[in-house]
């Protein structure tokens, strides 16, 4: 796509429910960008951001409507890019290449993408860059828990390879899809395996690794790391490992070659774009064990923003065609936090820890609730949805959430 020099097309951002679309339409509001918002539901928080030139709502997501208004945004306004954040709209977008009109989806090629959302395949390209994954297996038709077991030692977590393949498949036979199930014993791996017997697909079993969360994040270009950032996980939703409901900052000077890995990874996919490489530190061993990568805007995304790292901007001059910036340095100094996650953390640590499936996961109540309460008075904290700012968005979702506790009552 290319763009006159002193022209600057707006940007549609696809997926305003949760705080990543918020804050790519907060970071480029913020930098002069006309931002053009698509919601899926009438209460989704990005559409209260004052930073929206335009905003639309259409409740049919990956429809033939949604592809019609996009188009129409593109006959109204010229070429202009389109971010997404889902990778559900992601994948909708790269099947419909080149249907939008004058709407130009950013989106990473569609073979890096396939090796992205496949965790066997991710798992094997970091192994032809000196990144080391947990040992992990695929059951086969007729495997055995023995056979499984003389491969991948207990604990063991369960993930699917690709989620997004699988979720149709459980959903027809009425299974969840589980992002990740624990066994601790050979009764309990057999157990959760045979309740996918009936459809003849299995999870992939990992190995359990011991530490906390590290975020790696890349904007790859050219096959080159135009910017980067990391964080650890300082608090997680579910507390035995999910997302983060708490992240810092760490300095790029940590990890250094760590970082150069996960560059040799994504440059061996073919990877253009943001993507998360995320791992499994141990700081007693100083291992780090990759668990994924992710090809998309993620769910920490706020405290990237804070740190100015510039991700959305970076995607949506690419998207436009314009030069790409160079970007200081990205601050390390801040964390970030989503108080309602946090809330719901705390009432299963303190009143419900028989339900968290990690048996090795070290519970003190008093420790957690006293970081919570000390997080409201550091001046380096910042919040997934709070924004002095920007307040509405806020407002909205604290509305929300009143009236759905008071519904459940």
């Amino acid at each position: 796509m290319s763009a006159e020099p002193d022209y600057h097309p707006p940007c549609i951002v696809l997926g305003l429910e949760t705080q990543i679309g918020l804050c790519i339409v907060r970071e480029l509001g913020q930098a002069g960008v006309r931002v053009i918002g698509i919601a899926h539901d009438w209460g989704a928080i990005g559409l209260r951001s004052r930073y929206l030139t335009e905003r639309l709502v259409v409740e049919e997501p990956r429809s033939d409507l949604l592809r019609q208004s996009i188009r129409a945004i593109g006959n109204r306004y010229g070429p202009c890019p389109l971010l997404a954040i889902s990778e559900a709209n992601l994948s909708w977008l790269d099947k419909h290449r080149g249907e939008f009109g004058q709407v130009f989806p950013v989106l990473p090629d569609a073979a890096a993408m396939s090796i992205v959302l496949d965790k066997r395949a991710t798992l094997k390209a970091a192994l032809a860059v000196g990144i080391t994954p947990p040992a992990s297996i695929q059951p086969e038709p007729g495997w055995q828990v023995s056979d499984l077991l003389e491969q991948c030692r207990l604990p063991a977590v369960l993930k699917w390879s690709d989620p997004n393949a699988a979720a149709p498949l459980l959903a027809r036979h009425g299974l969840p899809l589980l992002k990740a199930e624990y066994a601790h014993t050979p009764e309990e791996l057999l157990m959760a395996l045979e309740r996918y017997s009936p459809i003849g697909a299995w999870p992939i079993v990992q190995e359990y690794c011991k530490g906390y969360g590290l975020g790696q994040f890349f904007f790859m270009h050219q096959g080159k790391a135009l910017q980067r950032f990391q964080h650890r996980r300082v608090a997680e939703w579910p507390p035995e490992g999910g997302f983060s409901s708490v992240c810092e900052g760490v300095p790029l000077s940590e990890h250094t070659e760590l970082q150069a890995r996960s560059i040799a990874l994504l440059r061996s996919i073919g990877w253009e774009g943001v993507a998360m490489v995320e791992f499994r530190f141990d700081p007693e061993t100083q291992e780090a064990k990759l668990m994924e990568v992710n090809g998309r805007f993620w769910g920490s995304f706020p405290l990237a923003y804070y740190s100015k790292a510039g991700f959305a901007l970076l995607s949506y001059q690419l998207g436009a065609g314009l030069p790409l910036v160079d970007l200081a340095t990205p601050r390390s100094d801040l964390r970030c936090r989503m108080v309602s996650t946090e809330l719901k953390r705390l009432a299963r640590i303190v009143l419900q820890r028989g339900e968290i499936a990690d048996h090795a996961f070290l519970v003190r109540p008093w420790h957690e609730l006293w970081r919570f309460i000390r997080d409201f008075f550091r001046s380096n904290v910042r919040y997934y949805v709070w924004s002095l700012d920007d307040p509405q968005p806020f407002i909205a979702d604290l509305r929300e959430m009143i009236g759905n506790t008071l519904r459940r009552s």
